[in-house]
């Protein structure tokens, strides 16, 4: 198992790079989320999965901790293959899908091309638990630890007094219904709404 690569990047594109590790080229099939972090750099670390099959040896890679442990789970599931997985890592940030599989958006899962209804519904059904067990334990795959919108709204709303329970069911709410919402002042308006 090669666990990541630290070279020149001798080509680059947002679907796969070329790293030059003393000599050696490799290529690797990497996200649009891992090449939006990489592709002003000339040097870069990547995080790496080997992919082994008949016809294959196929190199995965990934900017960060995140995104890899994510990717790892995904595949896992039943009828998600890594190029689909791939293709969710690119559509959505890591941060995003691990929300949208906690929440039980079926339909932002959806909006990522190659994922029916049936195989959103049986990713949240094989990753719900997984995902929750590292968010209680404090191993968060997100690289964002607590201070994502819907945590900071969390925490607004237990300020002005609300109950922990119902400050959570009224975000995933709001959640559920707008997956894009990004503005933490909106976020606990219409939370305060929902209640």
């Amino acid at each position: 198992m090669i666990a990541y690569l630290n070279g020149k990047l001798a080509y680059k594109s947002p679907a796969l790079v070329h790293i030059d590790v003393n000599g050696v080229g490799y290529e690797v099939q990497i996200s649009l989320n891992t090449y939006s972090r990489i592709q002003h750099m000339e040097n870069c670390k990547l995080l790496t999965f080997l992919q082994i099959k008949e016809d294959a040896h196929t190199l995965y890679g990934f900017f960060e901790e995140a995104e890899r442990s994510l990717f790892l789970l995904l595949i896992s599931v039943s009828g998600v293959g890594a190029s689909t997985a791939r293709m969710m890592l690119s559509s959505l940030q890591p941060e995003d899908v691990q929300r949208a599989i906690l929440m039980e958006n079926e339909k932002m899962l959806e909006g990522v091309k190659g994922i029916g209804a049936k195989t959103a519904k049986r990713i949240i059904l094989e990753l719900k638990d997984k995902l929750a067990k590292h968010k209680d334990t404090g191993t968060h795959l997100s690289a964002v630890t607590n201070n994502t919108i819907h945590e900071d709204a969390l925490n607004a709303l237990v300020t002005l007094g609300i109950a922990r329970n119902m400050a959570e069911s009224a975000i995933q709410r709001v959640m559920k219904n707008e997956p894009l919402l990004q503005n933490l002042e909106e976020l606990i308006k219409k939370a305060l709404k929902s209640l």
